[in-house]
């Protein structure tokens, strides 16, 4: 029987930046990637998108960053690797308080932005990275780009790593994301989008940005909550996924 997760990224909002319908996205997704505060939310804003995840039975997943609140963590950072490791370790502790004050607990971390793509193919941050993960607490999960620098190091170290793909995202035909600075580079039809994934899910294929097939093997899929549509987009992707008999649950179960 085919599987897969559903996840998105949340728990981003303030009163003077929202970014996504997490209320909505809460119903459809299994898994939910909750912003730490270092690139976007704020502690009542995380703390209620916690509650609510715990309270829908979606899995808690811890969603770091660059320091980097004013660019929405998307800048790249060439911190040492202690400092790194402060900072992810600083953002996971508040989410596991966050969770566990909810009544749940963090099962996972999914790295966010630039970090999330400099980890996939720098070694000394994807170690730095991985290093924070173990300290806090190495029963957890480790979600990142298939294919990626990271999840070598992560399994090397001896955590459960799990793969994605991204649904509303272009990739290159080496695996990487198309840069989000390139036109193409964000999906936005429904319909287009849940037919990719399906794809992906049922052949393991996914079509580059200049046309060429990538194979790629993933437990989850992501719907950015921030895209324009992301709610349409994640629901067609579950419905059409469901229809096709495909199961959709958390790759990280509760703890």
């Amino acid at each position: 029987m085919l599987k897969i997760d559903l996840n998105s990224d949340l728990g981003e909002n303030t009163p003077d930046r929202l970014v996504s319908d997490d209320e909505s996205m809460l119903s459809i997704v299994t898994s939910a990637n909750i912003s730490c505060g270092f690139h976007a939310g704020s502690p009542e804003g995380i703390r209620d998108t916690v509650r609510a995840a715990v309270s829908g039975g979606v899995s808690v997943g811890a969603h770091p960053s660059y320091r980097d609140y004013q660019n929405f963590g998307r800048t790249a950072v060439d911190l040492d690797s202690a400092t790194l490791q402060a900072h992810v370790e600083y953002q996971l502790g508040a989410m596991d308080g966050l969770a566990r004050a909810a009544g749940g607990r963090m099962t996972y971390v999914k790295p966010h932005g630039a970090l999330y793509n400099t980890i996939a193919r720098d070694q000394r941050q994807a170690e730095a990275v991985v290093a924070a993960v173990r300290a806090i607490d190495p029963n957890l999960v480790l979600l990142g780009l298939a294919g990626g620098v990271v999840l070598r190091v992560a399994q090397e170290a001896g955590l459960t790593v799990a793969a994605e793909a991204f649904a509303d995202r272009a990739y290159l035909p080496d695996g990487q994301l198309v840069s989000r600075s390139q036109d193409g580079a964000v999906l936005h039809d429904p319909a287009a989008v849940s037919q990719r994934m399906l794809r992906l899910v049922e052949d393991g294929q996914l079509e580059a940005i200049d046309g060429s097939k990538i194979r790629l093997e993933a437990q989850s899929i992501c719907v950015h909550g921030d895209s324009p549509g992301s709610v349409a987009m994640a629901a067609e992707t579950r419905r059409v996924l469901e229809s096709a008999g495909v199961t959709i649950a958390p790759f990280a179960g509760a703890r």
